[in-house]
């Protein structure tokens, strides 16, 4: 019963792996910023809220943002 249960955990973490969308972010500065997932926006803060690939949380304000494209 124990080895059905991290089976399922084990396929459930590959399947939710599988689902991140790496990105990067061209700023207004020039440079590029490589992100584990698709940025998300927050209204309320004007800012957009990523983790980058050493996976660190970071956040950069939508009006420093030039474009944003999914590597995959």
């Amino acid at each position: 019963m124990n080895s059905l249960k991290r089976i399922f955990v084990t396929v459930g973490l590959c399947l939710l792996a599988g689902c991140a969308t790496p990105s990067s972010m061209i700023l207004k500065d020039g440079r590029e910023l490589q992100t584990l997932d698709t940025p998300k926006y927050d209204k309320q803060s004007g800012f957009f809220e990523f983790k980058l690939l050493d996976g660190k949380p970071q956040k950069i304000n939508r009006d420093s943002v030039l474009t944003i494209r999914n590597l995959k």
